[in-house]
Parts: C-alpha cells; structure tokens; sequence
C-alpha cells in the first residue's frame, strides 16, 4: 500500500504526520486489497480569514476508488472523522462482495 500525504497551504508537524501514518495503516485490516492512499490536509481560508481543517481521503482498490472530505477546528478530529467515514465504506463494500 502506497500512502502519499500532501499538505495545502501549510507545513504540518511530525506529530501530525505521525498520527495520519499509523491511522492509515489500519486500513489493511478493513480491505486487503488496497494499492494507493492519498491523504490531503487543507486549510480552507477565504480572504485570508482561516476558517476550519480540512481532511481529504481517496483509497484505491481495484476497479474501485473511495473518496471522504471532512472539516473541522483541527486536523486531527477532520482526519479521525474521515478515516471513520472510508472504513464504514470500505465495511459496506465487503459486505457487497460476500453477499
């Protein structure tokens, strides 16, 4: 599994890094079959007036890509509450498959 995380208009902090880093290693246990995983830490900031974290999740597999955004006050609760959100996805779509 090949994880890239990029950050958007800011430079994030090992202990930020870290955190995503071993969250998303997690995802093996969900699916098996995962090839890449991008994770994007934004600042949405509108005239210059920084508002709330934003947290983007894509997951490939194949014949298949899962995408969640979430944004809150921090990157890490944005990040936590996406990666909640691509393993209930990633959950159904095993479902899928077995039945």
């Amino acid at each position: 599994m090949n994880v890239q995380i990029r950050t958007v208009h800011f430079d994030a902090d090992a202990k930020l890094l870290e955190h995503v880093q071993k969250k998303i290693a997690k995802l093996n246990t969900f699916h098996d079959r995962i090839i890449d995983v991008e994770v994007y830490l934004k600042l949405d900031n509108i005239a210059h007036n920084i508002k709330d974290k934003i947290a983007e999740i894509k997951v490939y597999v194949p014949k298949h890509s899962y995408f969640v955004k979430q944004s809150t006050k921090t990157f890490e609760e944005s990040f936590d509450k996406a990666l909640d959100s691509m393993v209930e996805q990633l959950k159904r779509q095993k479902q899928k498959q077995i039945a």
